[in-house]
């Protein structure tokens, strides 16, 4: 069972805690981070590309020619795709990309990301994240005293409109809660900061 050390916004140690060696200490399995991410990054695709059907593009409907008699191949419209400016074939249509993963696969890719992130220094807990104001300047003095990377992912419980509103404005900085996290955000960010009651909540959440 790993047991992590606590600490506060100045990044003294204040504590400990217990946590689920299911869940921070599992085999990384990079197949399922794999499809984890890929999975979202695919829910994330606008899928709003379209191209122009020959119904669709600007043009007369109009016979150019008669049908015989002078020599030239026959044709039925300007907008044909065979002609420039005419419609696409089998272009590309509005389409959803997103799909399901099972929720077993993903409970396990999550476990996979937490292990690896302990594994390599790069998770810290913090006691709580109160901040006796919502100024962007306490936020960021206090991240540069927990010693956080370029990139950075908060991960809190409870509503706490000061973290919020403090760290909104901070490049690289990203604020989830814990139902909200996915892979995609654990792998994407050089430093993971989560409460004691987030990493309580993965620990209960993710062993069963």
């Amino acid at each position: 069972m790993p047991t992590l050390d606590v600490v506060d916004l100045n990044n003294e140690k204040v504590g400990q805690v217990d946590l689920a060696d299911e869940v921070f200490g599992a085999e990384v399995n990079n197949d399922l981070l794999y499809e984890a991410v890929r999975q979202y990054q695919a829910g994330m695709r606008a899928g709003t590309h379209k191209t122009k059907v020959r119904s669709e593009v600007a043009g007369s409907g109009k016979k150019l020619w008669k049908q015989k008699g002078t020599g030239r191949a026959r044709i039925g419209s300007v907008r044909s795709p065979l002609w420039r400016h005419g419609g696409i074939v089998h272009g590309p249509q509005p389409r959803d990309y997103s799909y399901k993963l099972p929720k077993k696969m993903l409970v396990g890719a999550l476990r996979s990301a937490l292990s690896a992130k302990l594994r390599d220094g790069e998770l810290k807990v913090v006691r709580a994240f109160q901040f006796a104001e919502h100024k962007t300047k306490a936020a960021a003095l206090a991240l540069a005293k927990l010693e956080t990377g370029r990139t950075v992912l908060l991960v809190d419980n409870g509503d706490n409109p000061n973290l919020e509103l403090g760290v909104r404005n901070i490049k690289g900085v990203t604020l989830l809660a814990t139902r909200e996290v996915n892979p995609y955000h654990l792998l994407g960010h050089q430093s993971v900061l989560l409460s004691e009651a987030a990493a309580r909540k993965f620990s209960e959440a993710l062993a069963k």
